[in-house]
C-alpha cells in the first residue's frame, strides 16, 4: 500500500501541469478515493501469494517454499508497480489510466523497444525509482521462519478456518465492499472522488484499470427511452435530399497525427494579443482558402480513435472501436459509399503494413487498397527514408502520396495518415533546428509535416485532377497541450476540420459553431451530392444549422456532449457537469441544475449512446 501511495504521489507530480485548480482538500479526497482501488487492485496482484501463504498444507512451512513464496511476492508487486510508473509517462499522451485494451492496441508493433528504450533514458528516474521499489520489497519482506508440524489436526483446523475468513475479506476488498448492495467497483466508480473526468486519473491505479477491464463487454444498451421516442429524439441514418444531384468529384483526406488545434495560428488569433502564430503556417493558409470552423474537436484521444471517426463517422464510446467485437461489424465509410459510384478507393500509412489496425479496417471500410512502407519500398528499393521508429517520414511519403494518386483513375477516393508528429518527436537530420521548437518536443515535428503538407500541395496543384478535388485535413487527436485551455476536458479534444476545394466555392472560412470528426463524413456526402442513405452519427455541416450542430466523446467513464454555448459531462447515469465551455475555458463554473438547455442535451446524448450502444451490438451500422 504503501508503494502504491508513493506511485500515485509521483504521478500526481509528473502530470501535475495536465490538472488545475487542485487544492489540498480536494487532493486528499482523491487519495482517501485512492485506497480504495488501491486495495482492490493488490488484492488481485496478490491472490497467488495469498493463497500460497494461507494454503492448508503443512508442506508449506518449510523454508524452500517460503523462498518461492517471497519470489512471487516480489515479483508480482513489481511488476505492479512498474506499471504504475510507465503510466505515469503513457498519461501524458492518452490522458487516462490504461486499460487493457492496451495490449490489442499494439499487439502488431515491432518498434515498442525502441520507444520503451528511448522513455527509461528520459524518464531516468523513474527508471531508478522501480530498481529502488524493487530493492525494498526484497530487503522489508520478512519471511517467517520454518517450523515443524507435530499437532496435524489442529494445525489444518486453523488454517482452514484462517483462509476461509481470509477469503472473504480479499473478496470484500476486491469488489469495493462486503455487503449485497455493493456492486464490484469499476473504473467508473473514481468519478464519485473528483470533480472533472481527466483527475479519475489520480485516483485510479494502472493495475486496477487493467484487471477490471480484462474480457469486459465495452457495448452495454441502456434502455433511457422506447423506440418511438428514441427515434425521435435522434437517428444516425442519413437520407439523401430530394434535391440532391451527384458530382463525381475526387475526395483526399489527411489524417495528421497529433495535430492539435493549439498549433494553430488561424485558429487562436486571440492569443498573445493577436500576435500567436503558432507552427502550422501552411495548414493555416489552406483554412483561409477553404472552410473550417472555430470549435471543432476530435471523438478520441488515440489514433485508432481517429480512423474509424473520420472515416466512417463512427465516435470513441467506452472503448476503441478497433479493439472491441464490433469491429467484425459491417461498417460504411466514404470509401465504401462513393465505391457505388465507381470510385477507386486507397488508403496510405507509411509505416510497417499492419500497423495499429490501420490496414485490416481500411479494408474492412471498403477502401480497397493499401499503401504502407512495404508499397513504398517496393517503389523506392533501397531508400533510407525510414524513421527508425514508426515508419516512412512525412515529406517522403507525403511525395509518394501525391504521385500515386495521379496514376489513379478518376474519380478516387483515397486517404492518408501521417505519422511522424508521434513520439519520440523526431526529424530528418537535415531539417533539425529549421522549425520553431517552442516549449514541447513535438512542437518542430508539426512544423516538419506542415511544410510536408506544403510541399505535397505544390506537387499536386499541377495535376489535372487538382480542381476536381475535394480535400478534408483534421487530427487523429490532440497531443502535448501547453496552455491550460488546451489542458481541460474541452481543450484536450480540440483539433481543427478543413476542406478545401480549389476549384469550388467551398468558402466559409472559419464559421462559428460546432464541427468535429464524424460530420467529416455526412459533409463530404453531402457536398458531393450523394443520393443515397447511409449511417454515420455525424451532422452534415453545410445543412445543419449552427445551433443544431454537436459533438461527442468520452473521457475516463464519462460521456461530453458540446451543443450550443455548453459542454454536458454524462456518467451515463446522471449529469455530473454543466459548463459555458466558448466563455468559461478552464471550465471552472459548473453551471449543473441551473440551465434550462440542461435537460434537452441530456436527452439528446442520451438517444446518441443508446443508439450508438444498440447498433454495435445489433451489426447495424450500414443500411441493409
Amino acid at each position: 500500500m504503501g508503494c502504491f501511495i508513493l506511485c500515485r504521489i509521483v504521478f500526481l507530480v509528473e502530470n501535475w501541469s495536465a490538472f488545475s485548480d487542485l487544492t489540498a482538500g480536494r487532493i486528499l479526497r482523491m487519495f482517501q478515493g485512492g485506497l480504495l482501488f488501491d486495495t482492490s487492485a493488490i488484492l488481485y496482484t496478490n491472490v497467488l501469494y495469498i493463497f500460497l501463504m494461507l494454503v492448508p498444507l503443512h508442506y508449506k512451512e518449510n523454508a524452500i517454499y517460503q523462498k518461492v513464496a517471497k519470489g512471487v511476492f516480489v515479483v508480482t508487486n513489481l511488476i505492479a508497480i512498474v506499471m504504475n510508473l510507465a503510466d505515469t509517462v503513457y498519461f501524458q499522451y492518452t490522458h487516462r489510466r490504461t486499460t487493457a485494451s492496451v495490449f490489442s492496441e499494439f499487439r502488431n508493433e515491432g518498434n515498442l523497444g525502441g520507444i520503451v528504450g528511448t522513455e527509461l533514458v528520459n524518464h531516468w528516474y523513474l527508471t531508478l525509482l522501480a530498481i529502488a521499489f524493487g530493492y525494498a520489497l526484497f530487503k522489508l519482506y520478512h519471511k517467517p521462519k520454518a517450523v515443524e508440524v507435530t499437532r496435524l489436526p489442529l494445525y489444518y483446523a486453523v488454517h482452514t478456518v484462517t483462509l476461509a475468513v481470509c477469503v472473504g475479506l480479499c473478496v470484500g476488498g476486491m469488489r469495493g465492499g462486503f455487503t449485497r448492495m455493493v456492486r464490484p467497483i469499476t473504473v467508473s466508480n473514481a468519478n464519485a472522488y473528483v470533480d472533472r473526468p481527466i483527475e479519475t486519473g489520480i485516483v485510479l491505479n494502472t493495475p486496477f484499470s487493467l484487471y477490471r477491464t480484462f474480457g469486459k463487454k465495452p457495448f452495454t444498451v441502456p434502455q433511457y427511452f422506447d423506440g418511438e421516442r428514441l427515434e425521435a429524439l435522434y437517428s444516425p441514418v442519413h437520407h439523401p435530399a430530394d434535391s440532391a444531384r451527384f458530382r463525381p468529384l475526387n475526395v483526399v483526406i489527411f489524417i495528421l497525427e497529433s495535430f492539435g488545434k493549439e498549433n494553430s495560428g488561424f485558429l487562436n488569433e486571440e492569443i498573445d494579443g493577436g500576435t500567436y502564430k503558432g507552427y502550422t503556417p501552411f495548414l493555416d493558409s489552406l483554412m483561409r482558402k477553404g472552410l473550417t470552423f472555430k470549435y471543432s474537436f476530435a471523438n478520441g484521444s488515440k489514433s485508432i480513435d481517429g480512423m474509424p471517426s473520420v472515416l466512417s463517422g463512427i465516435p470513441m464510446f467506452v472503448e476503441p472501436f478497433f479493439l472491441t467485437p464490433a469491429s467484425l461489424n459491417t461498417v460504411s465509410s466514404i470509401g465504401r459509399e462513393l465505391k457505388k459510384k465507381g470510385y477507386y478507393t486507397a488508403f496510405f500509412h507509411g509505416a510497417n503494413n499492419g500497423s495499429m489496425g490501420f490496414e485490416a479496417f481500411a479494408r474492412t471500410a471498403g477502401y480497397t487498397n493499401y499503401y504502407g512502407r512495404t508499397e513504398y519500398n517496393e517503389a523506392y528499393p533501397g531508400n533510407d527514408d525510414f524513421d527508425g521508429h514508426w515508419g516512412i517520414w512525412d515529406e517522403k511519403f507525403f511525395q509518394y502520396f501525391g504521385s500515386t494518386l495521379s496514376t489513379f483513375k478518376q474519380p478516387f477516393a483515397a486517404a492518408l495518415f501521417s505519422l511522424t508528429s508521434h513520439h519520440p518527436f523526431a526529424v530528418p537530420r537535415e531539417y533539425e533546428g529549421v522549425f520553431p521548437k517552442g516549449n514541447k518536443p513535438i512542437r518542430q515535428c508539426i512544423g516538419y509535416t506542415d511544410n510536408a503538407l506544403r510541399l505535397f500541395f505544390e506537387r499536386v496543384s499541377k495535376e489535372p485532377w487538382f480542381e476536381n478535388t475535394l480535400f478534408v485535413l483534421t487530427a487523429d487527436h490532440t497531443n502535448s497541450p501547453e496552455r491550460p485551455e488546451y489542458g481541460t476536458e474541452s481543450g484536450l479534444f480540440a483539433v481543427p476540420v478543413v476542406f478545401y476545394h480549389p476549384g469550388g466555392d467551398l468558402r466559409g472560412y472559419r464559421k462559428d459553431m460546432i464541427a468535429q470528426q464524424i460530420d467529416i463524413m455526412p459533409t463530404v456526402l453531402s457536398y458531393l451530392g450523394y443520393d443515397r442513405p447511409y449511417v454515420s452519427f455525424g451532422c452534415d455541416l453545410l445543412s445543419t444549422p449552427p445551433e443544431e450542430t454537436y459533438a461527442v466523446n468520452y473521457i475516463n467513464g464519462t460521456y461530453q456532449f458540446f451543443k450550443g454555448d455548453y459542454l454536458l459531462q454524462f456518467d451515463g447515469q446522471k449529469a455530473v457537469g454543466l459548463y459555458a465551455f466558448k466563455t468559461d475555458k478552464l471550465l471552472e463554473r459548473n453551471l449543473i441544475g441551473t440551465v434550462p438547455e440542461q435537460q434537452g442535451m441530456e436527452d439528446e446524448l442520451k438517444a446518441i449512446i443508446q443508439q450508438y450502444m444498440a447498433r454495435m451490438n445489433n451489426d447495424e451500422l450500414v443500411i441493409k
